[in-house]
């Protein structure tokens, strides 16, 4: 296991003043694409993966932040919005929005700016791991920090079961 975050997302974690992040990054060989798979690579509980998620709301990209063993309500997220209609987005358009490609998009520092929501179910834990970039890369941060760092609006969009 090696550090090395993507170069763009440590010039934004650089711009932010979080130069103590970069050292903290675990890279592995495997691909940790899923939560599951980053889970059991970092050796945490499920529900610490930050997953960084684009939808479409009525066409605008927006980023949701849910932890990893629960799933967001799509429903949920076009209320909060007062949108029309929300769907996820297409690999290109996630790519497009924020420079990474799916499975390593982290929680900020994008290409674009666009709004961000992060459900409330993150801060139950003391420390979460978002990727840091690329599909190899994750990063340990404060779920409020995370939040206030990706200055998303907290939310309740879980996906509740039955």
């Amino acid at each position: 296991m090696t550090t090395g975050a993507h170069p763009r997302f440590t010039e934004a974690l650089h711009a932010l003043g979080l130069d103590d992040v970069p050292p903290r990054v675990r890279r592995f060989p495997d691909a940790t694409r899923t939560a599951a798979e980053a889970a059991a690579a970092i050796g945490c509980e499920l529900s610490q993966i930050c997953k960084s998620l684009i939808f479409a709301a009525d066409g605008e990209p927006v980023l949701v932040l849910m932890d990893g063993a629960s799933r967001v309500d799509v429903e949920l997220v076009r209320r909060e919005l007062g949108a029309e209609r929300v769907t996820r987005a297409a690999a290109d358009v996630v790519r497009e929005t924020t420079g990474y490609a799916i499975g390593g998009v982290p929680p900020f520092g994008h290409r674009t700016r666009t709004r961000v929501l992060a459900d409330r179910g993150l801060l139950a834990h003391d420390e979460v791991w978002a990727a840091a970039g690329d599909p190899h890369a994750v990063f340990p941060m404060e779920p409020e920090a995370l939040v206030a760092h990706a200055a998303a609006t907290l939310v309740d969009v879980r996906e509740r079961t039955s």
